[in-house]
């Protein structure tokens, strides 16, 4: 009898793949992005503001430069999550294709709009119902906690999808360093607030800014939410979330908080931005499930943002071994 082999969960049909030439086109990508050289939802989902003629922007600063001089990228990649079977999205789409309304509404324009956004120095608080509550500055971050790549897949309430290497570390491994509290059952994650350099801010006048996100503290804990610095090899431009986000790889990525400036141990499930929005919605769990719909278009399915395949949604995004555990009932 022949074997039959079965393939991972996670696995995309070899037609749908991204070219390699165009993945492998690296150094345009990174002169588009800032490193070299001079310069580094489909439609808004709730609210809708005309913005300005952006200014060309630069996305790296020059204190992510010298990370990089300093050899912290590229990361060794983690052979645990190296993306086997997965076919990374074209290296230029992630920095000129994404959501960050504190910027405009309008995905293609972010990256124009973060010129005046100032990412050194960074702090990020951490504090609340711990035993060691502190501030750490980046560069203390980046030299306290080690390093790695790993490939995840990314898939947004938008119905579109990527497969992404991010640099970082995980998350429990800083709440280890702060030591959380028995009532500590949540993690509150708070984005910076600065209306000077975050012209989305004002033109949104109905949102609950700051910017804020949740996970139960078991979800917070888990092995696959990372702290993520970099992408691609390089550190975060400031469209993708500088200097530091999260990456939550089984649910909806506006879980995913960008631009990290306060992290608080709660008692209590706290109000995050979406939810308080419109909570049938964006619920404060948001597991990607294809079986549950967007009540304004379906989730069975997800458009890949670099080739514009349609491919099934996978439950938690492919990441149910690890992760479906955290919902049984009983």
């Amino acid at each position: 009898m022949p074997n039959i082999i079965a393939p991972p969960s996670w696995r995309i049909p070899e037609r749908f793949v991204t070219p390699e030439a165009v993945f492998r086109d690296r150094r345009r990508f990174l002169q588009e992005m800032g490193f070299l050289g001079s310069g580094l939802l489909a439609a808004p989902l709730i609210g809708q503001a005309k913005d300005s003629e952006p200014a060309p922007a630069k996305s790296a600063s020059p204190a992510a430069a010298a990370t990089t001089k300093a050899g912290k990228y590229p990361a060794a990649r983690n052979p645990k999550f190296d993306g086997k079977g997965l076919q990374l999205t074209a290296a230029d789409v992630p920095g000129k294709y994404n959501n960050f309304y504190e910027f405009t509404t309008s995905k293609e324009r972010v990256h124009r709009m973060v010129d005046k956004f100032t990412i050194d120095p960074w702090a990020i608080q951490i504090g609340g119902l711990c035993e060691k509550p502190m501030t750490l500055q980046m560069g203390d971050l980046l030299s306290e906690f080690a390093l790695e790549e790993r490939v995840y897949r990314f898939r947004c309430v938008e119905a579109w999808s990527m497969v992404v290497p991010w640099t970082g570390f995980p998350l429990a491994r800083l709440l280890a360093k702060v030591q959380p509290k028995a009532e500590a059952k949540f993690v509150k994650f708070v984005t910076a607030m600065r209306p000077d350099q975050m012209p989305g801010i004002e033109r949104l006048h109905g949102y609950p800014w700051p910017y804020t996100e949740g996970l139960r503290i078991d979800e917070a804990m888990d092995d696959l939410v990372l702290l993520a610095t970099g992408i691609y090899g390089q550190p975060l431009p400031k469209q993708n979330g500088a200097p530091v986000r999260l990456v939550v790889p089984w649910k909806y990525g506006y879980k995913s908080i960008k631009s990290i400036a306060r992290i608080e141990l709660v008692a209590t499930q706290p109000a995050t931005l979406w939810e308080t929005l419109s909570a049938e919605e964006y619920p404060f769990e948001s597991n990607v499930d294809p079986k549950v719909p967007h009540p304004r278009w379906s989730q069975a399915t997800e458009r890949l943002v670099d080739t514009g395949d349609r491919v099934p949604t996978l439950p938690y995004n492919g990441y149910g071994d690890q992760v479906a555990k955290y919902y049984r009932k009983g």
